[in-house]
């Protein structure tokens, strides 16, 4: 379970109406993308709360159990469906429920709130947010994938259907291969989602290119939402 108090909170501006609930990725932690924030240049759009929680530490199976945070375990890394733990990504989308509704009883409405990660963080995103009981803002997926397409479709509900997603991949990832993200696309949208893709040369990590276009398509959902 998510510890709360290792959680980060950035805002953007005082009195934030929207939130944005970003996980990291497979062995980092709550701080890796607290960096991108003054990145986004948001000085002037409508204030945020940027939340980075942690997730637990276990042990990895794929990495040999070694232990390590993580949303969920990993059995194996071969192929495009990878072998999962969809126990662990019941928990985790439970201590996502959880860090929505601490959101909530702060004022923050889970409309005005984004998911949002990077690798196994948005492999969360998906799942936890294309199965969440309440319609959410968005979702930000950066270099991730359905980890289960069998679990989302049997926890789906009505609410998030239609959500927007902004999803961004790198063509040179040999980390998740960019079908990865590809099938993923496919997969939200097929389900209703408005999914913005983009494919940049990059490894897996994050671009100078990306941030501008998520910078775009955040202040674009901001404006229709305030």
């Amino acid at each position: 379970m998510n510890d709360p108090t290792s959680t980060i909170e950035i805002e953007t501006a005082p009195n934030p109406e929207f939130a944005v609930i970003l996980m990291h990725g497979l062995g980092a932690d709550a701080n890796d993308f607290v960096p991108l924030i003054p990145e986004l240049r948001l000085a002037g759009a409508p204030a945020v709360r940027f939340v980075f929680p942690n997730a637990p530490e276990i042990p990895v199976t794929a990495n040999n159990g070694y232990v390590m945070r993580a949303w969920y375990d990993i059995l194996s890394f071969q192929g495009i469906n990878r072998q999962v733990d969809e126990a662990g990504i019941d928990a985790s989308c439970a201590t996502v429920r959880q860090l929505i509704g601490a959101q909530n009883a702060r004022g923050i409405v889970t409309s005005k709130l984004f998911l949002a990660g990077f690798s196994q963080g948005g492999a969360m995103t998906y799942s936890a947010g294309l199965t969440h009981p309440q319609p959410l803002a968005g979702l930000i997926v950066l270099s991730g994938y359905v980890p289960s397409q069998p679990y989302i479709e049997s926890h789906a509900t009505e609410a998030n259907r239609d959500t927007p997603i902004f999803a961004a991949h790198g063509t040179q990832d040999d980390v998740l291969p960019v079908s990865l993200g590809e099938t993923a696309r496919d997969f939200a949208r097929a389900r209703g989602s408005d999914v913005e893709w983009h494919a940049y040369p990059m490894p897996h990590s994050v671009c100078a290119e990306e941030i501008v276009a998520l910078r775009t398509w955040l202040l674009t959902q901001l404006a229709q939402k305030a």
